[in-house]
């Protein structure tokens, strides 16, 4: 399908959104790479026939951010972990106070092969600006940014004493199908 003109709806039933975590320190071989996924989000695509009329939307609930893997690390990961680390995530991202974030456009550029979006996101609700490379196949968006939390006022997470840090990089990934407002939204994933 060729995106042409109205609005799409991005939903987990129709595509994945991960965050994708590293390790630093002198202790970083005790710890693990996080695949984070976000459960519960929801995202608008109004598409225009010119791409600088494209707006994109996204908000993600804090409160659904699962651990879905944890790679390298002494130990595998177990369910005590998870559930720390959850509970992590709620605490630094302050998830009482700022349940959501969210992703607004400030502008689309299109070429034939790929899509660069810029906008504005809010962690904590404090607002910086972003970009993220897509590319469009058939009815599928995919893409990634690179978020500094230090810019948006997270402190990474550390322990042991400092020794084992998360970087301060987090990696943004998201596949999901372009599904039309009203449309069948169980697209399936790839």
């Amino acid at each position: 399908m060729v995106v042409v003109g109205g609005t799409y709806r991005l939903t987990p039933e129709s595509g994945e959104l991960l965050v994708k975590t590293g390790r630093t320190g002198m202790g970083r071989r005790a710890g693990h790479d996080l695949v984070i996924e976000a459960t519960r989000w929801q995202g608008d695509v109004t598409a225009t026939a010119e791409p600088d009329g494209f707006v994109v939307s996204v908000v993600v609930d804090v409160d659904s951010l699962e651990v879905r893997e944890g790679l390298g690390g002494v130990k595998p990961l177990t369910d005590k972990d998870r559930a720390d680390i959850r509970k992590n995530l709620r605490d630094v991202l302050d998830s009482r106070t700022h349940p959501q974030i969210a992703f607004s456009s400030t502008s689309v550029t299109r070429s034939a092969a790929s899509v660069t979006v810029e906008g504005n996101l809010t962690i904590r609700g404090e607002t910086q600006p972003v970009s993220l490379r897509c590319q469009l196949t058939d009815d599928r968006v995919r893409g990634s940014s690179t978020v500094e939390q230090t810019r948006w006022g997270v402190r990474p997470y550390s322990a042991f004493l400092g020794a084992l840090k998360l970087a301060d990089e987090v990696g943004v990934e998201f596949n999901v199908a372009l599904v039309p407002d009203g449309g069948d939204s169980r697209a399936g994933r790839s």
